[in-house]
């Protein structure tokens, strides 16, 4: 039998629960999940494609059909190079569902046969976004409620100044 893989790609920047809630789904329907970190060389993100990577892998050491990778370009190119016909997409409202739909759209037309596979969003993650957190921390808020525990540990680390809690996932 030909084991099942799909892609959850983001920039995970950083990564959130309610990422981590679409990854851990995805894991009850795919052998594999590949998460993709994009970079993109356009955009100066918090952390460093290295340091999301290093904290998704320790974030998802808990699921073993989640592997962590980073990529640049097209996501429809990747998907091609790896051999992945579905995407996975997390929605928290109506408007993630119209720039999702575009995205399949085009993914689908420059890879034919891709398909995108939409979650909602678990209403305890639904307010959850990475640029959200962004914010928090400039603010000094406790992040621990939206973000799992490897994001604390690199925020101390990177950001000394703001003092997280950590917390137990």
């Amino acid at each position: 039998m030909k084991e099942s893989v799909c892609l959850y790609p983001g920039s995970f920047d950083p990564v959130t629960l309610g990422h981590m809630d679409v990854i851990r789904r995805a894991a009850k329907i795919f052998d594999r999940v590949v998460v993709g970190v994009l970079h993109n060389p356009e955009k100066q993100g918090l952390f460093s494609v290295e340091q999301r990577v290093k904290m998704l892998r320790e974030a998802c050491k808990t699921i073993p059909q989640a592997e962590v990778i980073a990529y640049g370009g097209l996501l429809a190119q990747l998907t091609k190079e790896q051999g992945i016909t579905v995407v996975i997409r997390g929605l928290r409202g109506v408007s993630d569902l119209e720039s999702e739909t575009a995205m399949a759209r085009i993914n689908g037309q420059l890879n034919p046969g891709l398909e995108t596979l939409f979650l909602p969003a678990d209403p305890a993650f639904r307010e959850i976004s990475a640029s959200m957190v962004r914010q928090l921390l400039a603010f000094g808020a406790d992040l621990a409620p939206y973000v799992p525990r490897a994001v604390i540990k690199e925020i101390n680390k990177s950001f000394p100044n703001k003092h997280q809690k950590t917390r137990e996932d």
